[in-house]
């Protein structure tokens, strides 16, 4: 499935996201220069393939850890209740962390994770997403780094998902994905 050949809505190309990840990675590095720590902390599944470019686009020694959590289930509408299904296997205790998230649309999800995520005492807590849906927001979260701002609509490519699927095209694309 790509929108490239018009079966569905085109949101940003793949080449259009990897000049956006640049730049996030070289505005994350000139932040934390001379930092003694930097953790990243991808938040699972939908957040992988955009971590691991942000990743190589940061030009500083970092940690990378995995959390995984569940909000949607096969659903296109976060359900609010939040289950954690992989936990950190470091403590973050005295470390710079940087939340890496796919998509912050209710504030739901993030909101529950900065919260769980305080209590483990980091040095720093900071959020980077890929992108923002401002009209579902629920509670309000600080984005630091934030790649794009889009519309009330279902996008899909990326690392996003849709029942599983869709997770391996390259370009961020609209669906209509109806419940």
């Amino acid at each position: 499935m790509s929108a490239r050949d018009g079966t569905e809505k085109m949101l940003f190309t793949a080449e259009q996201i990897a000049a956006r990840v640049r730049e996030l990675g070289a505005e994350i590095s000139r932040d934390h220069a001379g930092s003694d720590s930097l953790v990243v902390l991808c938040v699972l599944k939908g957040s992988f393939v955009f971590c691991a470019d942000l990743c190589r686009a940061i030009d500083l020694p970092l940690r990378v850890e995995f959390l995984a959590v569940q909000s949607y289930g096969s659903s296109t509408k976060s359900s609010g209740d939040v289950q954690i299904t992989q936990d950190l296997t470091r403590p973050i205790e005295g470390e710079h962390v940087l939340i890496v998230e796919d998509i912050v649309d209710t504030g739901l999800t993030l909101s529950f994770l900065l919260g769980l995520l305080k209590t483990r005492n980091p040095k720093s807590l900071e959020v980077c997403a890929l992108l923002h849906k401002p009209a579902r927001k629920k509670r309000h979260v600080d984005i630091d780094y934030l790649g794009f701002t889009i519309e009330d609509e279902f996008v899909v490519g990326y690392g996003l998902d849709h029942g599983q699927k869709y997770r391996n095209v390259p370009d961020l694309v609209v669906i209509d994905a109806s419940d």
